[in-house]
């Protein structure tokens, strides 16, 4: 079956993914918190990013490998991290891994996803970052770096957007719970996806098992929150020194809006911003992450890694004209993967390969470089 033909854009990976895997899972990933005003404000603000088409070129061969942190990538695009992430698929985070290796981008991990560093170790290309959810016990964060170090992964991306937990309703009504309790209403959801559980059937049920190591039998929590909430910090910037001082590799700042921050940041010696309004899991009250990129750009000479609402080529080109020097997908992947499992991340890929040459045709551009001379002025409200 020739995939492009019946599964050509992202919307019909979502589509045949909700068919496909339990409610309580397609919520998970889908969602957003309260009204869901920044995930739409997030779109929203991307369709306002507008390039001038160009013609009379000829034949063109676009380009689209670009440099980040020293090193030359052979796209533009990499695998953010998802918490639970095999609740969408079982193995997604092995199945992910395996084809950002073959295509040379990153693979991210987050501390809560169900697969542990050294589960990942096998899987990992060159380019294996951890989201590091930063845990309050100095001991617990210096066995969990020592960890992340063994297993291959060379980037540690500081979460900072989590400072509470978010309240996320859909998925709340959904009845997940963690771990997810085989409640009549769980198992009927199950029932219904018959191929999402056999597929689970190998791999027992998910959890968090980067954390697995560090759970106490005292400890409870209410259903619908997770034992990293437990573990979790609040982090300071005597926090974020002291991560510095013991993490000798990349050192990326996730979930930062705000330029002047940015700025204290690049002061203190990190190496990367990651400009991430969480695509709208974590606050309803935030601009979008695209109306922030400019401002973000001019503040710092630092990398920019830029992430929410990423949906399509258009969209990755759009964020590399405003100023980011990469560019993360999250729930696009496990979209993909819930749609066609093993087959869906290679798929995406060429999807997004695919997207991004022809509108790189349209606007007569062959080197991602060349992007900001296309732009339309943007409109107010973009923070310049």
């Amino acid at each position: 079956m020739d995939l492009h033909s019946k599964y050509p854009g992202l919307s019909d990976l979502k589509a045949r993914a909700r068919k496909r895997i339990p409610h309580f899972a397609f919520e998970y990933l889908d969602s957003g918190t309260g009204a869901e005003a920044t995930t739409r404000r997030n779109r929203e603000k991307l369709d306002e990013v507008l390039f001038m088409p160009s013609v009379l070129h000829g034949m063109q061969n676009p380009d689209l490998s670009i440099r980040l942190l020293g090193e030359t990538l052979s796209l533009p695009f990499g695998v953010a991290p998802v918490g639970m992430s095999g609740l969408m698929w079982p193995g997604a985070e092995h199945l992910l891994a395996q084809m950002a290796a073959r295509k040379g981008i990153p693979y991210s991990l987050s501390t809560v996803a169900t697969q542990s560093p050294e589960d990942m170790a096998a899987s990992l290309g060159e380019h294996g970052w951890f989201q590091l959810y930063p845990p309050k016990d100095p001991t617990i964060l210096a066995d969990m770096l020592e960890r992340v170090r063994t297993a291959g992964f060379r980037t540690i991306a500081l979460t900072v957007d989590v400072p509470t937990p978010s309240r996320r309703e859909r998925q709340t009504r959904s009845g997940l719970t963690y771990p997810p309790m085989l409640t009549p209403r769980i198992l009927w959801q199950i029932v219904r996806r018959p191929a999402w559980a056999l597929s689970l059937l190998p791999h027992g049920r998910p959890r968090m098992r980067t954390l697995d190591k560090y759970m106490r039998e005292d400890r409870s929590l209410p259903p619908t929150e997770h034992i990293g909430y437990i573990l979790r910090a609040s982090p300071d910037m005597d926090y974020l020194r002291r991560l510095r001082d013991g993490w000798q590799g990349t050192l990326m700042i996730k979930g930062l809006m705000d330029p002047e921050q940015a700025k204290v940041l690049e002061r203190e010696g990190v190496d990367a911003i990651w400009l991430s309004n969480h695509a709208g899991r974590q606050f309803d009250g935030s601009p979008s992450s695209i109306e922030m990129l400019p401002a973000m750009r001019a503040a710092v000479s630092l990398p920019i890694i830029f992430d929410s609402g990423i949906a399509g080529g258009l969209d990755i080109l759009r964020a590399l004209a405003l100023g980011a020097d990469f560019v993360m997908l999250g729930r696009a992947w496990h979209y993909a993967v819930g749609a066609l499992g093993a087959r869906g991340p290679d798929h995406l890929a060429e999807v997004l390969e695919r997207d991004l040459i022809s509108n790189l045709g349209q606007i007569g551009v062959e080197t991602l470089t060349d992007l900001p001379t296309r732009l339309v002025p943007l409109p107010e409200g973009f923070d310049r």
